[in-house]
């Protein structure tokens, strides 16, 4: 009689065990906790990071950017300049989109020329195709980006470039919400959408990166961040972004809960509006303290900006708002991304020496002003946005500050509603130029650049710098120009960091996640664990 090894049993049994897990896991649905989700089915509509990370459930980028921001091969398998003003990307082959039709250069061209018609509030994906003087199909899969003059982060910006069928034609925003224009290349096609509610979509078959781990995912809208927690404690939900700080330390300790923690990109900036034409609404909310409106933009004179900067307590804002886990600012952007400085040196916090500055300025009693921000966009902003009222004020200024859902802020500030505004910034790209050329550089009329500068802030020096950075292909060359731009801009403080946030998930103990630096949460990548 043949005799069985008990331990190559217990190792057959345990490899059944885990085939079968895994064959459960396959067919299970997955609900994601999410603060915010998307403010259309258009992946086109909007900039915003949460708008982003919910359509990538269902459209492809031209180029990816892995879990570090380091770019890779997307529906583009490669890509290089052919000369100083063109670059030439070859597609991937065999790619179906979700009604069953081939993915071809003509959707490239299709959809980045489709950008402008279809830009939301903030602009949409202007910012990605500003460069971009026009688009050739060479073949099927091939595709020529001409740009206006030589633009080296291109495939930075293609990261975000979301590719939709060319044959949705003219197809509206209405179109992409029911479902009819939602077709995509994605690894996982689009079911239904309920605004501030849920996205339901289910797993496409044979997606090119491989099947998802989950048969239907949906994404809830919590934007209450203890009732996001209390969903995943509860079982509402299995996995959850944006883990208020309180509840880190608590999680941790909950065998049932695992939790990852990453880099963020994002930075809580200020943005001083510097407009000289006081007669514009948002400028006579500037007054003295008895309510007169002031004769001139005092945020123009740049001793009253520093007296902004140096009234902020960024280390201060990382303990009481952020229990510690955040960071103080001292550039537009961390310090890891290419183009900043490692070590740029933490801004003062000195208010003796900006109560001075103020009165050198011909404000010796200060001035009243609003402050703007969202309230349910990122962790801790409208918290944020109450520790910079009450810095100021120690200062000798009055703030009321108004902390308010997204869907207002946004589409306000990018009005010019606001005299000064705090929102989160994340250099998407993890490149300078992304930030110097969207928020830095000065917005004209029928400029490229700019399309973000809601400070209304020009530095005619600066921006010949950011201009030859994003045209300089020397990588070194390119890095030591952005360099010199950024410390340029906080010097100049037309727009003021803060601090730059943590990125935190949390899901059930079964599930396994690598966080990502640009904090998108990523169903495709949430995995049932081994």
């Amino acid at each position: 009689m043949r005799r069985t090894n008990p331990f190559r049993r217990l190792r057959l049994l345990a490899a059944a065990a885990c085939l079968a897990w895994a064959g459960v896991a396959s067919a299970q649905e997955l609900r994601v906790g999410v603060r915010a989700g998307p403010e259309a089915i258009d992946p086109a509509y909007m900039a915003l990071g949460n708008h982003a990370a919910a359509v990538k459930n269902m459209f492809d980028t031209l180029v990816w950017v892995d879990d570090k921001l380091q770019v890779e091969p997307g529906l583009a398998v490669s890509w290089r300049p052919i000369n100083d003003t063109t670059w030439e990307f070859k597609l991937r082959e065999g790619v179906k989109f979700h009604d069953g039709s081939p993915f071809t250069a003509a959707d490239v061209k299709f959809s980045i020329e489709r950008v402008p018609g279809a830009a939301g509030p903030d602009g949409g994906l202007t910012l990605y195709t500003r460069t971009i003087a026009g688009v050739d199909v060479v073949d099927d899969h091939t595709i020529r980006i001409r740009t206006h003059g030589s633009h080296a982060a291109l495939p930075q910006d293609m990261t975000r470039m979301f590719i939709v069928s060319a044959r949705i034609g003219d197809a509206k925003t209405a179109d992409f919400n029911s479902g009819r224009a939602a077709i995509g290349t994605g690894p996982f096609r689009f079911v239904s959408w309920t605004p501030r509610g849920d996205l339901v979509v289910e797993r496409v078959p044979g997606h090119w990166r491989g099947d998802a781990a989950w048969s239907r995912v949906t994404l809830v809208e919590i934007s209450n961040d203890a009732a996001r927690v209390a969903g995943l404690l509860s079982g509402r939900v299995d996995f959850v972004n944006y883990v208020p700080v309180s509840d880190i330390n608590r999680l941790k300790r909950d065998r049932n809960i695992a939790v990852f923690q990453g880099e963020s990109i994002y930075t809580f900036i200020l943005y001083p509006d510097m407009r000289e034409d006081m007669s514009v609404p948002a400028m006579r909310m500037i007054t003295d303290k008895q309510g007169n409106t002031l004769p001139r933009n005092p945020f123009l004179d740049p001793r009253v900006r520093e007296a902004l900067s140096l009234a902020i307590d960024r280390q201060g804002i990382v303990q009481s708002v952020f229990e510690g886990y955040a960071t103080p600012a001292a550039q537009l952007m961390p310090n890891y991304m290419f183009g900043a400085d490692p070590n740029a040196p933490p801004l003062p916090h000195d208010p003796a020496r900006a109560r001075a500055l103020l009165a050198e300025a011909g404000f010796p009693n200060g001035f009243r002003f609003p402050l703007y921000c969202s309230s349910d966009r990122l962790p801790g902003d409208g918290a944020t946005c109450q520790a910079l009222g009450q810095l100021f004020a120690r200062i000798g200024l009055e703030v009321q500050v108004n902390a308010q859902p997204r869907t207002i802020f946004f589409p306000a500030r990018t009005r010019g509603d606001y005299p000064i505004t705090m929102a989160g910034w994340g250099t998407l790209t993890g490149e300078a130029g992304y930030a110097l050329s969207g928020f830095v550089h000065c917005k004209r009329p029928g400029g490229r650049l700019g399309p973000f500068n809601a400070s209304h802030y020009c530095n005619e020096e600066l921006d010949k710098i950011i201009a030859e950075a994003l045209g300089t292909l020397d990588e070194e060359k390119r890095r030591a120009l952005f360099q010199k731009a950024q410390a340029m801009a906080v010097a100049d403080r037309g727009q003021i960091p803060i601090v730059t946030l943590p990125t935190v998930w949390a899901g059930k103990s079964n599930l396994t996640w690598t966080p990502r630096a640009d904090e998108d949460t990523l169903p495709y990548f949430i995995r049932p664990r081994s």
